[in-house]
């Protein structure tokens, strides 16, 4: 029996659209996803609608640079991140790795380089993704959710009833803390549809989980929210 492998999406971050153009079309014809962005506001605007598995991310970018972008990054969440430099000063590639990139890589480069160190950081990516995901208990902060019962219990053991929209939006933000999910990748998750501007559907399910969980919605310790992007899960399970 076949099964439906989906390909990874890589981002490519890069302000000269002639590098980016030719990585594009090199990683799009070994078979991955590939978007394009030219600085960090196109390259947030991707991310919250089309989460990312790896960002090629150049550290010389213009307004906000690739480390200021990588540090960002790692805050939210643990997608892969390569650093590209033309510099060959050290202290950049140092600097890179302490703010939460994965690898580096110096221009000039062989793109077949890139593309092993590319492999090798998605198959991480995907272990530790799929380890998280796999887990069928989820403890935080006093919390249980048994993703096989699914059911969720408070820190003295009572059941706290949910509706299936409220659970599924919680498993899915439980699933990956810290990375911002847009409403559009909540609402296929709740309700297998797409998101416009006037739907409330998202809020409202957060806004109930909220209530439930005791999290305060102006000061959340557990699901935040992350203005016009979507909302995130605060807090790392057990």
């Amino acid at each position: 029996m076949w099964m439906l492998v989906t390909p990874s999406h890589i981002l490519i971050v890069e302000d000269d659209p002639v590098s980016r153009a030719r990585l594009s079309a090199y990683f799009s014809t070994e078979g991955y996803r590939v978007s394009e962005a030219a600085d960090g506001f196109q390259m947030r605007d991707i991310i919250a609608s089309d989460p990312a598995d790896l960002l090629i991310l150049d550290i010389n970018l213009p307004g906000e640079d690739g480390l200021v972008l990588t540090r960002e990054q790692r805050e939210r969440s643990e997608i892969g991140i390569i650093l590209v430099t033309g510099r060959t000063d050290s202290i950049d590639r140092i600097v890179g790795l302490e703010m939460g990139a994965d690898d580096y890589i110096t221009k000039p480069f062989n793109q077949r380089e890139l593309l092993a160190r590319v492999k090798n950081l998605l198959r991480r990516v995907r272990r530790a993704r799929s380890e998280a995901e796999s887990k069928t208990v989820r403890r935080f902060l006093g919390w249980t959710l048994d993703l096989g019962s699914r059911t969720l219990q408070d820190k003295s053991g009572n059941f706290v009833d949910l509706t299936r929209a409220e659970f599924r939006a919680l498993a899915l933000l439980s699933a990956n803390p810290g990375q911002v999910l847009s409403r559009d990748r909540l609402l296929h998750e709740i309700a297998g549809r797409d998101w416009d501007f006037a739907d409330r559907t998202v809020d409202v399910v957060i806004r109930r989980l909220r209530h439930k969980l005791n999290d305060d919605s102006r000061r959340p310790k557990i699901i935040g929210t992350s203005h016009g992007e979507g909302y995130l899960f605060a807090t790392k399970p057990s």
